[in-house]
């Protein structure tokens, strides 16, 4: 029946609000709904939270203060980066440190490049080569540097007996300052080329094969091919690498630790000369030889703005070279 304007018009219906008798009314979709789930994952957080969360703004705090693990906590708020801003040994670690950086991270990228290059032409026991190119990266860091410092020891080494045979006069790889630094790097360089070539691998493959053709059949040669349609197309790769390569590259502890012998009996950490002393194997010798937690923290956290200003400037550049 129509409405009129003069009166009233019949009443609408409305849609009960409550339920009718006898009808499950739908469960809460919150967080406690699902605390079963929470629960269950619950203990890597905590544990996380408590040895790894907490020790990190931990140390932030004691960066601040003066404590030798055992007396009283000593505010001294800015004192311990003024003392690292004139510490030539300091300065020395971070020399050191880029040093084996540079020397480690150029050939190990190139190389990953290289070989994950050649292994995607490979058609034949293909899975062998990834295990065995795959493998130095999964040894333990240990037990590698311990191989090297026989390999490379500079009266019974492997190499030197080597190059005895030639008639050339042993070299001292593990007390000539630079050459020091080169073994290192060698040996990081061992241990990480296989990590990027399977990443490298991993994106090789993903690439349509129709580009490739497309290139041959106007005239493109191989090296045409890698620079102009491989290369830009690899190129967020080739940054995750350079990033990751970076953060791991400049956190060298294990190597010179091992190859040198270094521990609280051996204060002189990095070899002759300290040329191996890298910045945590220095920030290690103050916190945990010298008993200086403060200055161990200002260390790390120096190192660590360190770390991300070289991240940033690794990422503008590829990004920048993207772009162009």
């Amino acid at each position: 029946m129509p409405r009129h304007h003069g009166g009233p018009g019949p009443a609408r219906l409305r849609p009960r609000r409550t339920p009718p008798a006898g009808a499950v009314r739908p469960r809460r979709r919150g967080v406690l709904a699902h605390w079963r789930q929470y629960l269950a994952i619950s203990p890597f957080f905590l544990i996380f939270g408590a040895f790894s969360f907490f020790p990190v703004f931990y140390s932030l705090y004691l960066a601040f203060q003066r404590w030798d693990g055992m007396g009283t906590v000593q505010f001294v708020g800015f004192q311990q980066f003024r003392f690292l801003w004139d510490d030539p040994v300091f300065w020395m670690s971070i020399r050191n440190t880029l040093v084996i950086w540079v020397l480690s991270t150029v050939p190990t990228l190139f190389g990953a490049l290289v070989l994950a290059t050649l292994l995607h032409s490979v058609r034949r026991f293909r899975g062998f080569y990834r295990i065995a190119l795959y493998i130095p990266n999964v040894t333990s860091i240990v037990a590698v540097s311990i191989f090297f410092g026989a390999v490379f020891s500079n009266n019974f080494g492997l190499v030197n007996a080597i190059l005895g045979t030639v008639g050339i006069s042993p070299v001292p790889w593990l007390s000539n300052p630079w050459l020091i630094k080169l073994v290192i790097a060698l040996l990081m360089t061992w241990m990480w080329t296989g990590y990027n070539m399977i990443i490298y691998l991993a994106g090789l493959q993903a690439i349509p094969t129709q580009i490739y053709e497309a290139a041959r059949l106007d005239g493109a040669g191989p090296i045409r091919t890698f620079f102009q349609i491989t290369m830009p197309i690899m190129r967020p790769i080739i940054l995750f690498t350079v990033v990751i390569s970076t953060i791991n590259g400049l956190q060298s502890f294990s190597e010179p630790q091992v190859l040198f012998g270094s521990n609280a009996a051996n204060p002189n950490l990095g070899g002759p000369g300290q040329a191996g002393l890298t910045t945590l194997l220095y920030f290690y010798q103050s916190a945990f030889v010298n008993n200086d937690y403060g200055y161990g923290a200002a260390i790390v956290w120096a190192f660590f703005v360190l770390i991300m200003v070289l991240v940033v400037v690794n990422w503008r550049v590829v990004q920048r070279g993207r772009k162009s």
